[in-house]
């Protein structure tokens, strides 16, 4: 069945569209600003012009993330557990495990058959998020995205008992003017954000295949200490910070075609914004 779909993701840090059709036509990723109503009008609409569509073109939209209540144009939120396990499937579909590390939380999720059957989340503190990871790189001196490098060539992974991002920073600062080297630490900064993890996630009962996505999946120097800690390997997907928005377009496209099925086409008028549950 013909038709375009979008999804929308706007996560504390970056923001993501996909546009599909019977592939991804498009996919971007661009830095979350703080009017979100505004913003998400900016992002959709350089999303649609690199997809040579119209607005008029898209089926339908569906909005996921931390900001998704604050995109208007949207036909439906769906909250960003569903949307991911969505998009995980859709890429791996042999994955039972999922890891999602965003800006501001980290998040399990169990799936079965590519549905979610349980979930744990680390949403009231920065550790074990890329929040986490920025405030350390800013204490080291170092780019964030060097991070994983640097990690590799540790000679040992310094000890770092603080998982407090306040009290952690200031730990790492009083190890490095005693001598310790940036390398040990960044190396000591991943175990602890993987142990913190592991103790969240193994609560799931952990199944493999397991998957690793947001932003923390681009970080070679973490998916290590996580490999170390779950005794597995990971799988990523080749842009691990789309799966959100892919698995909303990918709802988008179940619904719309569902209805339609059912002999209901949806008008945009008659399209409500309401939440869809973790399990639906």
């Amino acid at each position: 069945m013909e038709g375009f779909f979008a999804g929308i993701d706007i996560g504390s840090s970056i923001t993501k569209v996909v546009i599909i059709g019977k592939d991804i036509i498009v996919s971007l990723s661009r830095p979350t600003k703080p009017e979100h109503r505004r913003m998400a009008h900016k992002v959709m609409e350089e999303a649609i012009s690199q997809s040579s569509l119209s607005f008029k073109d898209i089926s339908y939209i569906v909005a996921t993330g931390y900001g998704r209540i604050n995109v208007p144009f949207a036909d439906k939120q769906v909250t960003e557990i569903s949307c991911h396990a969505r998009g995980v499937y859709h890429i791996l579909p042999t994955v039972k495990t999922i890891i999602d590390i965003g800006g501001q939380d980290s998040k399990g999720i169990k799936l079965k058959d590519g549905k979610v059957i349980n979930f744990v989340m680390n949403d009231k503190c920065a550790a074990g998020t890329g929040r986490f990871l920025e405030v350390m790189a800013e204490g080291l001196g170092v780019r964030l995205e060097d991070l994983g490098e640097l990690s590799l060539r540790a000679k040992k992974i310094a000890k770092i008992s603080n998982t407090c991002t306040v009290f952690a920073e200031q730990e790492v600062i009083s190890q490095l003017a005693n001598g310790e080297s940036v390398e040990d630490l960044i190396a000591g900064i991943h175990e602890a954000i993987a142990t913190r993890i592991f103790g969240m996630v193994n609560r799931l009962k952990v199944e493999r295949d397991l998957a690793v996505t947001g932003g923390g999946a681009k970080n070679i120097g973490l998916i290590k200490a996580l490999e170390r800690k779950f005794n597995s390997s990971f799988l990523i997907p080749p842009d691990p910070l789309i799966t959100g928005a892919l698995g909303a377009a990918l709802i988008g496209r179940d619904i719309f075609e569902s209805a339609i099925l059912k002999g209901k086409p949806l008008s945009r008028e008659a399209r409500d914004l309401k939440e869809v549950s973790f399990f639906e």
